[in-house]
């Protein structure tokens, strides 16, 4: 699985991509924040207030129950504003 992240959360977490193998147990996007929270003290900084986190499988806007396959592209990032 590709994570993508953009904005404040890239620069939060220090990076801006990464490749993982889908936990087993994790099986939507709910878990998967969840299991990206423990990952250290960056990660959980950068998602310990997941209201103004939005989420995006495959280039799709998702909610937190969207369930996840190894093979998929997910992007976190902040809300996003048009003007």
């Amino acid at each position: 699985m590709k994570i993508l992240y953009f904005a404040w959360l890239r620069a939060r977490i220090g990076c801006a991509e990464e490749e993982v193998s889908l936990p087993a147990g994790i099986a939507d996007v709910g878990g998967l924040l969840d299991w990206l929270s423990s990952r250290g003290p960056r990660y959980a900084e950068a998602l310990r207030d997941l209201s103004v986190v939005r989420v995006a499988v495959n280039q799709e806007y998702v909610g937190r129950d969207h369930p996840l396959a190894d093979q998929d592209e997910v992007a976190v990032f902040p809300p996003v504003t048009g003007g």
